[in-house]
């Protein structure tokens, strides 16, 4: 399996910091994984995307120490304009990540193609193909400033996608969303995942995360602390010192084991739970 990102003993401190918001970390991400990070407030996760992407030290400065590479390339012998095309980067807030220079949708998401210059028959039909994809076609004509949050968010995934870069980072997109907007982002995530992109997401909703990601790397004060496969990060009774929230089923199962009642393993997903007080066996999860 391709490498497609790879951080080597990386550190990292902005300009105008005397600590180190990034700490010695290192781990490799696969081509076409979804890869979670996660970890309280001040943790390092932003910090952590913004290396990936490139804006660090391209954009931020600062001091910069170990290797970041992407698709086999140093992140040193990049460009901002080349790192564009590769990386797509979706903000927390939409509202930061439209344009303000176009009056519709179909525009706003056309914006980055025209600036590639991309041919005017192609951008349409991409276009067109991202609209269905996000369902927002029904959006097409409207004011990016006139839409809700949820819709926005989806525009602004639009937008990246359009572009369709290999390794698509999303930071906290649903932090702003009601439950059903938070679930229609999930299934353009899914339907990336399907497509074979890389995916980094920063997210606080654990059920999510176990439910979607393949990895998930844990942050603590500029560290990554653990990392590996979702199912086995939360199983590893290390993960409680952290102090950050578990998928709920698997906060149930953990007080159930507590108060003596045994589980034949830690469910992770609410449709686990059952065979996981069946002690009969024979059932094995990934």
């Amino acid at each position: 399996m391709t490498t497609m990102i790879d951080l080597k003993n990386v550190s990292y401190r902005y300009p105008v910091s005397d600590d180190f918001a990034l700490k010695n970390v290192s781990f490799s991400i696969e081509k076409g994984k979804f890869t979670a990070i996660i970890g309280n407030n001040g943790s390092g996760k932003t910090t952590l995307c913004n290396t990936i992407r490139g804006f660090v030290p391209h954009f931020y400065k600062g001091d910069l120490e170990g290797d970041v590479i992407v698709d086999q390339t140093n992140m040193k012998d990049y460009q901002l304009g080349q790192l564009g095309e590769k990386v797509g980067y979706v903000f927390q807030n939409p509202f930061i990540q439209v344009s303000g220079v176009k009056d519709n949708v179909f525009e706003e998401v056309a914006y980055g193609l025209e600036n590639l210059g991309v041919p005017v028959e192609e951008i349409k039909v991409r276009v067109e193909e991202v609209l269905k994809l996000v369902k927002i076609e029904h959006l097409r004509e409207k004011n990016p400033f006139e839409l809700s949050g949820g819709q926005r968010q989806r525009v602004a995934l639009a937008s990246i996608i359009v572009m369709d870069p290999e390794i698509l980072v999303i930071d906290e997109p649903t932090s702003q969303l009601d439950p059903i907007g938070t679930e229609h982002i999930f299934d353009i995530i899914r339907l990336m995942k399907e497509r074979g992109k890389t995916i980094i997401l920063v997210e606080h909703k654990m059920d999510l995360i176990a439910e979607y990601a393949d990895n998930l790397l844990v942050m603590h004060e500029g560290q990554l602390v653990m990392q590996g496969p979702v199912r086995e990060v939360f199983a590893n009774p290390a993960f409680e010192q952290y102090q950050i929230q578990y998928p709920h089923v698997t906060d149930i199962a953990l007080q159930l084991q507590k108060s003596g009642i045994p589980l034949s393993f830690l469910p992770i997903r609410d449709e686990e739970l059952a065979d996981a007080l069946n002690m009969t066996g024979g059932v094995t999860h990934d």
